[in-house]
């Protein structure tokens, strides 16, 4: 919700007339007496925060480094005494929006919080920008490979062509899918998708043709397929290696002549779609041992296209890396957090055997644990494929740590807390006693 404001103000009665008199105003006002008491809401999801300079445990504008480490979108107004214009040109040095001096509410305060508000709010809305992205401008990178597959795919999405999409799982094959669908002529008739490996048989046959009331128990009335949903659009086949060879003579049915029977009935239905496979199976070794029909491989291999693993696009994962940390923190309604060069660093170095949907896992995880800042120790990578890169990631890592003391001129403490790690955690990254 894109109205909220904290206020900590320990003077219980002047911070229940502003939260009352903003509330008034149509804004979600939560209200702490104390430092400690602010700290429980700054993961939720505020745009202004109003601070008392002066609060006992602890000084307001000090904690505004504090704010901005875990929250960089949010605003901050702070309130001071009238002799204290200093604290005031401190607390905007400190990151602060505006201070206001006690005594000029109400009418400067619904000022200043609008204006405060309708920057924060700005600023969110600028950081979904392009996120949700679609057709190829989906498929994030700038690789030789990447720019290949593009430039083929958007020459297939002009045909009728049915296409087989090859690569390891996890690779992005289903984005590939939709952005030759939207890249289409039919981009305006359904994208139907299913994965063929994650049901038995005979589900799989009732999901793909349909069925007929009475077909089977629990089947109370007719159910159209994903055949007939994709009608005049598209419909894609995900790991269609796994599927059995009676569905597979199916499937080759439709190819052929566009029909099928649904489950249950007697009379043939039809339907005019393209299809897009997907698998991460050799479907060639396949045919050779009996498990993949010939006559369909070549029905669905009119044209292939082989999507590359993360480690043959290594040089894509800082930006694919920027992109899911973006989509996955406005998905989770929180600011943006900073991303260290060591983090990327790590990523970059990493064999990544689950590919983007790893990837992804891994920056959710990171995400969940921040506090503002994505540095190294957040992440959590499987240790066999971590030790073949044990030895970059640590150099990585210690030249990034070596660069930001320096940057601090040797002050360690600063520098352990812009990495967001403990003084101690430094020492020992350094080979230092502590």
């Amino acid at each position: 919700m894109l109205n909220s404001i904290l206020i900590l103000e320990d003077e219980k009665n002047q911070r229940n007339l502003y939260a009352r008199v903003l509330r008034t105003e149509g804004y979600t006002v939560f209200e702490a007496g104390s430092i400690d008491q602010a700290r429980k809401f700054l993961k939720k999801n505020i745009q202004v925060a109003i601070i008392d300079a002066g609060l006992p445990d602890g000084d307001g504008i000090d904690f505004i480094v504090e704010i901005k480490k875990t929250s960089p979108h949010m605003e901050i107004i702070v309130f001071t005494g009238r002799a204290s214009i200093n604290d005031g040109i401190k607390a905007i040095k400190n990151g602060a929006f505006d201070y206001l001096i006690k005594g000029d509410v109400p009418q400067k305060l619904f000022f200043l919080v609008a204006q405060a508000m309708s920057k924060a709010v700005k600023q969110i809305q600028e950081s979904k920008k392009n996120i949700n992205t679609t057709g190829f401008d989906a498929i994030i990178g700038e690789s030789a490979a990447i720019k290949k597959i593009k430039a083929i795919g958007i020459k297939v999405a002009a045909t009728y062509a049915n296409v087989l999409l090859l690569g390891d799982t996890g690779v992005g094959k289903d984005i590939l899918a939709e952005a030759i669908h939207k890249a289409s002529e039919c981009v305006n008739e359904p994208f139907v998708a299913i994965n063929c490996s994650a049901l038995g048989a005979e589900v799989l046959e009732s999901e793909l043709f349909g069925y007929k009331a009475g077909a089977f128990t629990g089947a109370v009335k007719d159910k159209k397929g994903l055949f007939e949903e994709a009608n005049k659009g598209t419909i894609f086949l995900d790991e269609i290696g796994d599927m059995s060879l009676l569905l597979q003579s199916k499937i080759l049915r439709v190819l052929e002549n566009g029909s099928f029977i649904k489950v249950g009935d007697t009379k043939t239905s039809y339907t005019n779609c393209r299809i897009i496979a997907a698998t991460h199976v050799n479907l060639l070794e396949a045919v050779k041992n009996g498990r993949f029909r010939e006559d369909l491989y070549y029905r669905i291999a009119a044209f292939i296209i082989y999507t590359p693993s993360l480690s043959e696009r290594a040089t894509d994962i800082p930006l694919l890396a920027k992109h899911y940390i973006a989509k996955l923190a406005a998905k989770m309604e929180m600011p943006v957090p900073k991303i260290t060069t060591a983090f990327l660093n790590a990523l970059s170095a990493y064999s990544w055997p689950g590919n983007v949907r790893e990837l992804i896992n891994v920056i959710e995880r990171s995400l969940i644990l921040s506090s503002g800042i994505l540095t190294i120790d957040l992440l959590e990578l499987n240790e066999e494929n971590k030790s073949r890169n044990s030895s970059l990631l640590e150099d990585f890592e210690l030249n990034h740590i070596k660069y930001i003391v320096e940057e601090c001129n040797g002050n360690k403490v600063k520098a352990a807390r812009l990495l967001g790690i403990s003084v101690a955690t430094l020492y020992r990254k350094l080979g230092l006693k502590y």
